[in-house]
């Protein structure tokens, strides 16, 4: 039975654990879009909720907190310049997991764990999208340039 045992083990020790979900946070917070397994990324969704909580809040005593928990320095200023601001005004559900497929090598099911509202995806469609416009233009101009180095054909020679 697993009566008040909370939280998943990951198939880690407790300090492997820890090191592990603290660098899954840090990366969200500072690249706004993580790929990891199913698992790992609902063990890390509650941990980023409560950093960003935190963000939210301001505060020396939060910001200490957030500071002995995340990685680096960078992504403590993200998270209290940047993120908490962005979601001051939201409730909770600050980020989503969408499910991806299954890994090549082991079959282990694989999700994005992203930030609500992230620029990333958005950013990665225009320039995809800018990127098509540009390539279907310059096939435009080629087919064009083709067609006047191209001579038209003389009319006498189809004689029956």
């Amino acid at each position: 039975m697993r009566h008040r045992n909370f939280g998943r083990k990951l198939s880690r020790n407790t300090s492997h654990r820890r090191a592990l979900l603290r660098n899954l946070v840090t990366s969200l917070i500072q690249e706004e879009r993580i790929e990891t397994t199913v698992a790992k990324a609902k063990a890390a969704q509650n941990l980023a909720e409560k950093m960003i909580t935190l963000g939210k809040r301001g505060g020396l005593h939060a910001r200490r907190q957030a500071a002995s928990y995340l990685m680096t320095a960078a992504a403590l200023k993200k998270l209290f310049e940047d993120v908490g601001k962005r979601f001051a005004k939201r409730a909770g559900g600050f980020t989503r997991m969408v499910r991806t497929g299954w890994r090549q090598g082991d079959g282990a099911d694989l999700a994005v764990l992203e930030l609500m509202g992230t620029q990333v995806l958005q950013k990665h469609a225009e320039a995809r999208a800018k990127r098509i416009e540009s390539v279907r233009q310059r096939q435009e101009q080629e087919a064009k340039k083709a067609e006047e180095q191209v001579p038209p054909p003389d009319e006498g020679d189809d004689k029956k």
